[in-house]
């Protein structure tokens, strides 16, 4: 079972987004029984919030539904139990980095390290702009999934 983990700084809007999004593609491609799918925020401030309205309003544009998930802190812990934790922005990186003492066996990278344009996700708190953070967390979700798929040797059913 390949374990991922998305990170953002509440666990609120950007790392839920793409926990959902992951599992619904990680679903539709027919290997959901090959994936353990979560996320955790850097702080701990939002622990036990759901997941912002904003979030859940364009991930049900999409018929993605986040019901039960609620903010948890990432924990020093997450580092051993999962294969590639995944953060939104670069200051989020310099958190888990901080939080797990290191990445020794480099599983720490941007969900758009990925892209031809590498970048970080803007975060929807402050910008308001959803639209342009789902786009983002879609690009890289995919190309993670492809990624993930070709190292790994598992074969999907559909992109």
């Amino acid at each position: 079972m390949i374990k991922v983990l998305f990170v953002c700084l509440g666990n609120i809007c950007r790392s839920p987004m793409a926990e959902f999004v992951f599992r619904d593609m990680v679903k539709k491609n027919g290997i959901s029984d090959k994936f353990f799918i979560a996320s955790a925020g850097t702080s701990d401030e939002e622990e036990g919030n759901p997941v912002h309205r904003g979030t859940r309003a364009k991930l049900k544009e999409f018929g993605i539904d986040t019901s039960g998930k609620t903010a948890v802190p990432l924990k020093k812990e997450d580092y051993s139990r999962f294969d590639y934790i995944i953060g939104m922005e670069s200051r989020n990186l310099s958190s888990m980095e901080r939080i797990f003492k290191g990445d020794p066996d480099k599983k720490i990278s941007r969900l758009l390290d990925l892209s031809p344009r590498p970048r970080d996700i803007a975060d929807p708190w402050y910008t308001g702009n959803f639209d342009v953070t789902y786009e983002d967390v879609y690009e890289g979700c995919k190309l993670l999934l492809e990624h993930i798929c070709n190292k790994e040797g598992i074969s999907r059913e559909r992109s």
